[in-house]
């Protein structure tokens, strides 16, 4: 059943809930001419982290040449490939081929190898048509499987194949990715296919960030959700949560299980809130549950998990949660107050890791 977000942020202790601050010697680019931004491990079917001799793993990020104008980046998106090793990391380069995908760009997605070790199949968003004359915001989701090549020091994926459009919108659930503007604030959802198997059924899902057909306000955004037994045939299944009303995208949702608990979180920004509703920080959310179908508890009582610093309110976005509840984010504007002028600083890069502390079922914060 789709539950509504109906949060209340008065009383928010910022002190809490606020990140660390991100200094300058945080800042540690992963490439001196590649713009770094979402990101996420290659993960086992259970979620847990792939780990490789040698003591490193591999992750997929969003990528693009830098820009003066950060949001740029966007039209140039591609998946790359990356290694990290105790702290190090290396970009290997985009994760597909030339002329693979079937958008114009690449967005989020997530990464699963197989029990087998070298099959891996990325779920991923294709934004836009291939060879388009003009950018458009249409999303789709598709998959791709590849094999995981390691000679020595060269780690590479080849073999790509079987590209499809696995999980097909629902005109009745959900509203066409590009019915919005273009606008900033005013972009549909139809992307960043988060993979999760269900270790009490056994079932494969996918959690997505959507818009609500026939919503009575244009801010709809919600939590979707698409499921198979096999892998091949995917259920395009209703919202898990909305906010229509309140806030027009629930971005990156994904789901963690740990210690008999369901954390369903996602991540949106203080602009994309209903300015006539309650509007939150820019910061991480999420809720717990005892199943997968819910009925969902918002963590600390409003949803707020993690909210960006109060005197850098942008500093960080799109929060990752992993196993054990460490949690990455890439760093955006950061040092910089909420109506500060000038240039933006984007980061561009890995934000500090985080790990989250419970504090009873539906209480996590942040540890210091």
């Amino acid at each position: 059943m789709m539950q509504q977000w109906q949060p209340d942020f008065s009383g928010v202790d910022n002190a809490r809930m606020a990140a660390p601050l991100i200094v300058e010697g945080d800042i540690r680019r992963v490439s001196p001419d590649i713009d770094i931004w979402d990101a996420w491990p290659v993960q086992h079917p259970d979620g847990s982290i792939v780990g490789f001799a040698g003591g490193y793993s591999l992750w997929m990020a969003l990528g693009a040449p830098r820009f003066d104008d950060p949001d740029e980046r966007h039209s140039h998106a591609r998946i790359h490939l990356l290694r990290e090793c105790r702290g190090q990391w290396q970009v290997l380069g985009p994760a597909m081929p030339d002329g693979f995908s079937p958008g114009s760009r690449e967005w989020s997605g997530s990464a699963v190898l197989w029990p087998d070790g070298q099959r891996l199949t990325l779920y991923f968003t294709a934004a836009g048509r291939r060879g388009e004359a003009e950018t458009t915001f249409e999303q789709r989701l598709f998959s791709a499987d590849a094999d995981l090549s390691m000679m020595g020091e060269q780690v590479r994926l080849i073999n790509w194949r079987d590209l499809r459009e696995f999980v097909l919108r629902d005109p009745a659930l959900y509203m066409a990715s590009n019915s919005g503007s273009g606008r900033v604030n005013t972009i549909k959802a139809f992307r960043d296919p988060a993979y999760f198997r269900d270790p009490a059924t056994g079932l494969h899902h996918v959690f997505f960030a959507g818009s609500q057909a026939g919503a009575t306000s244009a801010f709809n955004g919600v939590v979707a959700r698409a499921v198979s037994a096999d892998l091949v045939t995917w259920t395009t299944c209703p919202p898990v949560i909305t906010a229509t009303g309140v806030n027009n995208e629930l971005e990156r949702p994904h789901i963690v299980h740990q210690h008999g608990v369901y954390y369903l979180f996602w991540s949106t920004q203080r602009h994309v809130f209903n300015p006539d509703g309650p509007v939150g920080p820019t910061g991480l959310y999420g809720m717990a549950g005892t199943s997968i179908d819910g009925p969902w508890a918002p963590l600390n009582g409003n949803g707020l998990v993690m909210m960006n610093p109060p005197e850098a309110p942008r500093q960080a976005y799109s929060w990752l949660v992993m196993p054990g509840l460490q949690v990455t984010s890439f760093v955006d504007d950061w040092g910089r107050g909420a109506n500060q002028g000038g240039a933006r600083r984007f980061g561009a890069t890995f934000a500090p890791m985080l790990r989250l502390q419970p504090d009873g079922f539906a209480r996590l914060h942040v540890c210091r």
